[in-house]
């Protein structure tokens, strides 16, 4: 299939129900060749769940194939946990494609614009937490790994990840 029949929109609090499936299927298996079994149990159903704040945020996107949503992800000026964000840096949140779509042109699109977005509200750089799965997928659009990252969902609870970052221009 190609992303001709495929539609990106802002995301809306309606998609919320949509974006949990879509995390909850699509994570454990995405991140499954990755991960040991004891990350998957404790952080999959941490990180599976839609955030309202980041859909009201007007930067967080899907792409729907019809009524059914197979790509959503987005940025944000303030960084991941709360965290207070830095002039002309934004930050990618929350990027997934439906497991079944992978390698159909969905994640690409998606990023395509969220940089485009990104770059136009002024953001000179774009700073990312990737899964370890989702590496070459940001290489290939251009993002550098700076190291190997922890991420504090839960007290005792981490996700291990990889800082990147790409400069906007």
């Amino acid at each position: 299939m190609t992303t001709d029949t495929l539609t990106l929109r802002p995301a809306e609090p309606s998609d919320t129900d949509a974006l949990d499936r879509l995390f909850g299927q699509s994570y454990p298996i995405l991140l499954k060749p990755d991960y040991p079994p004891s990350v998957l149990v404790t952080a999959v159903p941490l990180i599976s769940k839609a955030q309202p704040a980041l859909i009201a945020t007007g930067t967080f996107f899907v792409i729907c194939d019809g009524d059914d949503i197979v790509g959503a992800g987005g940025w944000t000026m303030q960084a991941p946990g709360g965290k207070p964000g830095t002039r002309g840096i934004g930050h990618i949140r929350h990027m997934v494609t439906d497991h079944r779509r992978i390698r159909e042109g969905i994640g690409r699109r998606l990023i395509e614009h969220i940089i485009l977005h990104a770059h136009a509200c002024g953001m000179m750089q774009l700073h990312c937490q990737s899964t370890r799965t989702a590496v070459p997928f940001y290489e290939s659009m251009g993002f550098v790994a700076e190291g190997e990252i922890d991420i504090d969902l839960r007290p005792g609870i981490t996700f291990p990840a990889v800082f990147m970052q790409r400069f906007l221009a």
